[in-house]
């Protein structure tokens, strides 16, 4: 055998063992009856990675609520990395920082539940935090997630980084058993960043769990983490999905119909809607994007079925995939420098294509088509762009 197969053998025996490990203590995984939807709210670090402070997520919460987001289903206020002090108390406690959040995080959190919303924080699975400013919680789980829990947090993002070397499949469930010991409803999001597949053993471990690296703020960054994302499709499902990271619409580094590609996939990938821009300064462009009902409504729609591409045509894909009451919803996404004519046959997207007509929703455009399509459905998509379509089937005209 090649030392290349052997490898890859040994890799694979490896997974293996992690899964059984994990399936062996499934028992004492989190069931907390969250994320029947996926998650929608905001997170710090996209835009102001460690430049955090009371009064930014103060304020933040109020612009979710007078922007009208919170409505729409915006509700997490979640802290990413720095919120606090490089080393524990005397008694080993994670303490806020003196400086940026000097009335503590129990305070902070009391404000935002009084606007309607929730705050989440920010760990790690290791012995420090990915900026390398704060404490991990490795061998401090139950303490640290107890003090989340006594300070009012709904949600942890939990990091992998400074790890003892240890498999994630080992270090992600004694946060969970600690979560679930605390009797406290927190949604548990595995930032474990795709490294075992986490899609494959996280349902029973956490809420969401990271498929992918970070994203970063350019279009080619976006597809990339869309198409890892993507692989993992079947595995999400009500109480636990697949996460691609945060949103970066707003943040600039794209075009506006950049931005439209990256919400729209997000939204039929069924990931977490966290938008990582400056609510406090938002611009009417990105707002049209972040608001659209009819998008968000795809994303929360109760059947939970993840979107897959159907057809890879060079660089046009066709995305499609189930909803609630017997629809469909359909994105063309062409990411030619060129328009480009685009065509979905129904066989491809699991619609009945015998004597069948559909009645086609453009959910950016916020009108139905006058058409009724049968077969097929064929449209022009601009570049670096896409066209999205809720398809009802309908009686024979």
């Amino acid at each position: 055998m090649k030392m290349v197969d052997r490898c890859s053998a040994f890799q694979n025996q490896l997974l293996l063992s992690s899964i059984l490990f994990y399936h062996f203590y499934a028992s004492s995984a989190i069931s907390n009856g969250l994320a029947i939807t996926p998650p929608m709210g905001w997170n710090s670090w996209n835009h102001f990675h460690c430049q955090i402070n009371d009064k930014i997520i103060r304020e933040t919460a109020d612009a979710l609520v007078s922007s009208g987001l919170s409505k729409l289903g915006y509700k997490y206020v979640n802290l990413d990395d720095c919120w606090g002090e490089s080393k524990r108390d005397s008694q080993g406690n994670l303490v806020a920082n003196k400086t940026t959040f000097p009335s503590g995080i129990k305070a902070l959190a009391d404000y935002v539940h009084s606007k309607g919303l929730k705050l989440g924080i920010y760990a790690d699975s290791g012995h420090r935090t990915c900026s390398g400013t704060m404490p991990g919680s490795l061998g401090h789980e139950e303490q640290d997630a107890m003090t989340f829990a006594s300070w009012g947090i709904d949600y942890l993002k939990y990091d992998n980084c400074f790890n003892d070397d240890t498999r994630p499949t080992i270090r992600y469930p004694v946060m969970s058993r600690a979560l679930k010991k605390t009797r406290r409803s927190i949604f548990f999001s595995m930032c474990e960043w795709g490294d075992m597949r986490p899609a494959l053993w996280g349902a029973k471990v956490g809420n969401s769990w990271r498929t992918t690296d970070d994203i970063s703020d350019s279009w080619g960054s976006m597809l990339k983490i869309a198409d890892m994302n993507e692989v993992y499709a079947d595995y999400a499902k009500p109480g636990g999905w697949n996460d691609p990271d945060m949103l970066e619409v707003g943040n600039g580094g794209m075009k506006y119909s950049e931005y439209v590609v990256h919400f729209s996939i997000w939204a039929i990938s069924k990931a977490p809607l966290l938008l990582g821009c400056d609510i406090r300064n938002i611009t009417n462009k990105t707002m049209q994007i972040i608001s659209n009902q009819e998008v968000i409504a795809i994303n929360q729609d109760q059947l939970g079925v993840q979107a897959k591409k159907v057809r890879m045509q060079g660089e046009k894909m066709i995305w499609a995939g189930p909803l609630s009451r017997n629809r469909t919803v359909l994105l063309f996404e062409n990411r030619k420098p060129v328009t480009s004519k685009m065509t979905a046959h129904w066989d491809d997207i699991g619609i009945n294509s015998n004597n069948t007509f559909v009645e086609a929703r453009d959910v950016w455009e916020h009108q139905t088509l006058e058409t009724k399509f049968q077969g097929k459905l064929t449209t022009r998509v601009e570049p670096h762009a896409c066209k999205m379509f809720v398809l009802t089937p309908i009686k024979k005209l």
